[in-house]
C-alpha cells in the first residue's frame, strides 16, 4: 500500500495496537469508565480508517489530487482530538476537545463522500 492508503493504514494499526492494550488494561484493572473512548479509538480509529486505506488502495484514482491529503489530515486529527476528548468528558472535565474532534471526523467523512462521488464518476 503506497500514499495516502498506506498513511490510513498505517494510522489504523497505530490505533488498533493502542485499543487492544487499552482494552487488555481495563479488564486487568477492573476499571472500565473510559470505556466510551476506546469504543471510539477502536471504532473510528482501527475500522473507519482500515475502510479509508483500502478504498484508496483498491479504486483507480482515488488517491488523485489534494482532496485525499486533506481527508487524511481532517480524518487524523479529528482522531486524535476526539478520544481524548472523549475521555475527559467521561471525567467531567468539558467537552470542547471532543466536539472539536468529532466535527473533524465528520467533515473527513463528508471529504471522503467527494472522493467517493469523483471516483464514482469518473469510473462509471
Amino acid at each position: 500500500m503506497k500514499g495516502i492508503a498506506g498513511y490510513f493504514m498505517v494510522l489504523a494499526v497505530i490505533a488498533v495496537a493502542i485499543g487492544m492494550s487499552w482494552g487488555i488494561y481495563m479488564a486487568a484493572t477492573g476499571e472500565h469508565a473510559m470505556a466510551p473512548a476506546h469504543a471510539h479509538l477502536n471504532l473510528v480509529g482501527w475500522v473507519t480508517m482500515s475502510i479509508f486505506a483500502f478504498y484508496y488502495h483498491l479504486v483507480p484514482g482515488a488517491q488523485d489530487g489534494i482532496l485525499p491529503k486533506l481527508h487524511f489530515v481532517a480524518a487524523a486529527l479529528g482522531l486524535v482530538l476526539m478520544v481524548p476528548g472523549i475521555a475527559l468528558a467521561v471525567q467531567e472535565s468539558g467537552e470542547a476537545l471532543a466536539t472539536a474532534g468529532s466535527v473533524l471526523t465528520l467533515l473527513s467523512m463528508l471529504l471522503f463522500l467527494f472522493v467517493v462521488l469523483k471516483t464514482v464518476r469518473t469510473t462509471a
